[in-house]
């Protein structure tokens, strides 16, 4: 048997042996334009609905996890639906709180302070914001119940800021680097939880199917 013989038939063996699935969808596109949105409940825009809908086309699942965001639920809402699956809101994936910057986008905020958070976005906090070892603690008990559930096949609607915390556990890399990860609108990434040996790994970032 040839090396890539035997890599497939691990694969077809791992996947046999009961390895489950997470796939991380994050929201399209929102009404009101590119800003700190993070609490702010704005809906999808129809090119959002549209972007995720292209995104999840090819897709089955057994359950839908959703933030509890209208930009993330009414399309979770309306997928599970579809599909006939269970739909449940979990909190602890919500998006951060930008506190003062909520609503803003990024020319309305002093040059000063956008280009520390760019620069340190884990040691800044906005004012008013969540700080990021919150969101981090609160991502990380998700990425545990995540880890815990049976069904083989999930999808996780949420936020960027969570998808690159649960990558970047997977991964392994450290805070400062997450911004590194780009995850835009209606961005799908799957995760592959091993049944027996070995840790959670990326399967895809961006095409998952």
């Amino acid at each position: 048997m040839s090396a890539g013989q035997a890599s497939a038939a691990a694969v077809a063996t791992s996947e046999v042996g009961g390895d489950r699935f997470v796939d991380l969808l994050r929201h399209g596109e929102t009404l009101g334009g590119a800003r700190f949105r993070g609490v702010q409940d704005d809906q999808l825009s129809p090119a959002g609905w549209a972007q995720m809908r292209a995104a999840v086309a090819e897709g089955a699942w057994e359950r839908i996890l959703t933030s509890p965001a209208r930009r993330c639920a009414a399309f979770g809402e309306d997928l599970a639906g579809r599909l006939g699956v269970p739909l449940e809101v979990w909190p602890e994936v919500g998006e951060r709180d930008f506190g003062e910057w909520e609503g803003r986008s990024a020319a309305e905020i002093p040059i000063e302070d956008l280009s520390r958070f760019w620069a340190d976005p884990v040691g800044y906090t906005p004012p008013g914001a969540e700080p990021f070892a919150a969101l981090q603690a609160r991502t990380l008990v998700a990425w545990r119940r995540l880890r815990a559930q049976d069904a083989e096949r999930l999808l996780l609607i949420t936020h960027g800021g969570i998808i690159r915390v649960l990558l970047g556990a997977v991964l392994g890399m450290p805070p400062s680097h997450l911004l590194f990860l780009e995850v835009p609108h209606a961005c799908l990434s799957r995760l592959r939880i091993p049944a027996v040996l070995g840790e959670p790994s990326l399967v895809a970032h961006g095409r998952a199917r």
